[in-house]
C-alpha cells in the first residue's frame, strides 16, 4: 500500500495543502497519521477514489448548467 505526504496528495488533486488539511477537518478525506511524527499520509488509493469523485461531480455541474442568450 502507497502512501503519500500532504505535499504529494495536494499536488495530486491541484489543490494546496491547506485546502487538504481543511477537507481532513471537514470529513471529506482521511488521512492516516504516521506512528512517530504524526504526520498526515494519504493512501494512494483512496486518493485516486476521491479525484474520481470530483471529476464526477464536476461533470454533474457542467450539465446543469444553462446557457442564456
Amino acid at each position: 500500500m502507497k502512501y503519500l505526504t500532504v505535499k504529494k496528495a495536494a499536488k495530486l488533486l491541484h489543490v494546496t495543502p491547506l485546502t487538504l488539511r481543511n477537507w481532513d477537518k471537514a470529513g471529506k478525506l482521511k488521512p492516516y497519521r504516521h506512528p512517530i511524527n504524526r504526520y498526515r499520509l494519504y493512501r494512494l488509493d483512496q486518493i485516486e477514489i476521491f479525484l474520481r469523485r470530483l471529476e464526477i461531480s464536476k461533470a454533474k455541474e457542467a450539465k446543469r448548467k444553462i446557457d442564456v442568450f
